[in-house]
């Protein structure tokens, strides 16, 4: 379909002719909470991708879990870093875009972005001042107002609290002290939370890894570490493509990346991809997100 000549096009057709991006670029900044401005790359990335033959990338990420969603937009940044600074990552993080070469089912390396950095800069660019800006602009606007305001609110009930606080309470030496030394009694509070012992991997699609396999693996290799895992739910004829692994101690998670970012693992001949879980700022109660225009999306 023909797009007509942006001067002849109305606002509410504009974002009409664009609902799909509009709708994925507000799950990132409005239900995720990530940088509306890096945000508004992503997604002219993800455009581009389109105009260079890899189809439907847009329509394929909008229908992903927002754990997943996370990682593919994380993995957009490392591609956006290696066009924008002429620099390729080191060979230990060559597949920092497993996911997304999962989801459009081709080879897509880290080293097609970096020897096409000057075409994909040119049409990023391009993309972000003729669609994105237009058609993306009133939810980054929105989402740039919320954060500001929540981060007012926050910094308001720290200083709160601080004035609550007993003097007696302030500046307690930690170093030194245990838990008993201080006289506080020993609950679950004062446990390690399970997101920092929890560890996110991803699996390749089309090589189906399974539970008992991954618990396998790393009860070998690191003895008895795991608390609880957790795959992805999927249909019984489809394949996960992610789990959470959720140590008994977070110095396991440090052990298994050996102070790397990420890790490759093989199980059984299938590539693993292992790397800490940052769990995302998420809201119970969020500000309406934009309206959506039209029922029905329409191609680039």
């Amino acid at each position: 379909m023909m797009v007509p000549p942006s001067s002849f096009v109305s606002q509410e057709e504009f974002n009409m002719f664009h609902r799909i991006d509009r709708e994925l670029y507000t799950l990132l900044v409005i239900n995720l909470w990530r940088d509306p401005v890096e945000s508004m790359q992503v997604i002219a990335l993800w455009l581009w991708l389109e105009r260079v033959g890899f189809r439907n990338v847009v329509q394929k990420t909008l229908s992903l879990p927002y754990v997943l969603l996370n990682e593919l937009a994380d993995e957009a940044v490392t591609c956006l870093n290696i066009i924008n600074n002429d620099q390729l990552a080191s060979s230990s993080e060559g597949n920092d875009n497993a996911l997304m070469q999962s989801l459009i089912e081709r080879d897509l390396s880290l080293q097609f972005f970096y020897e096409n950095r000057l075409i994909a800069t040119q049409g990023i660019a391009r993309i972000v001042n003729e669609v994105c800006m237009r058609a993306l602009r009133d939810i980054m606007l929105h989402a740039i107002e919320r954060n500001a305001a929540q981060s007012l609110a926050d910094s308001s009930q720290v200083m709160s609290h601080s004035l609550q606080q007993p003097m007696v309470n302030r500046g307690l030496p930690e170093i030194g002290f245990g838990l008993g030394d201080l006289g506080l009694p020993w609950t679950r509070e004062n446990e390690v939370p399970p997101d920092d012992r929890t560890m996110f991997v991803t699996f390749s699609k089309g090589y189906p890894v399974y539970e008992w396999e991954v618990m396998e693996f790393f009860t070998r290799a690191y003895g008895d570490c795991i608390e609880s895992l957790h795959m992805q739910e999927v249909l019984p004829n489809e394949q996960s493509l992610f789990a959470r692994i959720v140590f008994h101690s977070a110095s396991s998670i440090e052990m298994i990346l050996n102070g790397m970012g990420k890790a490759k693992f093989t199980i059984n001949g299938k590539h693993v991809w292992a790397r800490k879980f940052v769990p995302k700022r998420l809201k119970l109660s969020l500000p309406a997100a934009p309206q959506m225009d039209l029922p029905v999306s329409f191609g680039l």
